[in-house]
């Protein structure tokens, strides 16, 4: 398959429900609004709503019926990007290449525009959704997947653990693997999981998607500590090397590159090999799996 034109084409798909989803810019608080949208349209590539629309199609629903979760998803990624880059935080000046969102709307805005898009999510989940034609009970079991791996259990916990992890020489692995399971794994598997529930998958076929998920996830942040490495500023859209300047937990800083690299590999083999029961309707998920860790950006 060409897997550049399935992603552009999902992306803009995407791109689009975002924007009839959002609040108009001209919409008051106007100033909220234009942040929310900034951060949003700032150029993401739009990964996790494309494995929820792709695992959607895998067990062969209509991605009509996903496509406002995969929004609300990525609306909650947005929230964490914009609150990952407060001074308080990682502190950042730059995402996806652009001036981070507090740079350009002060602190204030910034942490009221996440806070807005957090909210908008289960808004449009609890709206939006039902809309589409999805059962309530799927619908109610989508909320709570998205909530718990967004949660203290799941991604803001695993932010929690980076920061506490800082500067510190005393990390184990044990730790490294909560983290990205958690920070960035938890919301890529949440993804993978709702898409299926979302288009109808029966148990067998949710529990091997979700084992999917588990495994790229955890290769997306591995393949993300080595981009911090290998990768330009321009490519990567941040300050390249920033994880090491910080003293961040990452698997390059806990066994070394080359072994960082052999895991990545073995995680993509894992994600491919829970695809062993699905045909030809999984070849995106299997594409991007690869994709995840061997993109440039």
């Amino acid at each position: 398959m060409d897997l550049k034109k399935y992603l552009k084409e999902r992306c803009q798909l995407v791109d689009e429900a975002l924007d009839r989803y959002l609040p108009k810019e001209d919409e008051l608080p106007a100033s909220l609004h234009k942040a929310m949208r900034y951060s949003v349209f700032a150029g993401g590539k739009r990964v996790r709503p494309i494995l929820m629309l792709a695992a959607c199609e895998a067990v062969g629903g209509d991605i009509r019926r996903a496509l406002p979760a995969a929004c609300a998803m990525e609306m909650i990624h947005t929230y964490s990007l914009i609150h990952d880059d407060l001074p308080a935080m990682d502190d950042d000046d730059f995402r996806r290449g652009n001036p981070t969102n507090h740079k350009v709307f002060g602190e204030a805005t910034a942490i009221l525009a996440g806070d807005a898009l957090l909210t908008e999510a289960f808004i449009l989940l609890s709206t939006q959704g039902a809309a589409a034609g999805v059962p309530a009970e799927a619908l109610l079991a989508v909320s709570n997947e998205i909530s718990r791996c967004a949660g203290s259990r799941g991604m803001v916990g695993g932010q929690v653990v980076d920061m506490e992890s800082e500067g510190k020489h005393d990390i184990d692995l044990a730790t490294v693997q909560y983290i990205h399971i958690h920070k960035t794994g938890a919301l890529i598997k949440a993804s993978i999981k709702a898409g299926a529930i979302l288009g109808g998958g029966g148990e067998a076929a949710v529990a091997a998607l979700t084992k999917y998920g588990e495994a790229a996830g955890l290769a997306f942040q591995i393949a993300d500590d080595i981009l911090d490495i290998e990768g330009t500023t321009e490519e990567i859209g941040k300050d390249a090397g920033s994880d090491e300047a910080r003293g961040k937990a990452t698997y390059p800083a806990l066994v070394g590159l080359a072994e960082s690299k052999k895991r990545a590999d073995e995680l993509v083999e894992m994600s491919l090999a829970a695809l062993a029961g699905f045909g030809p309707e999984a070849d995106p998920l299997r594409e991007i799996a690869k994709y995840i860790v061997y993109r440039k950006s």
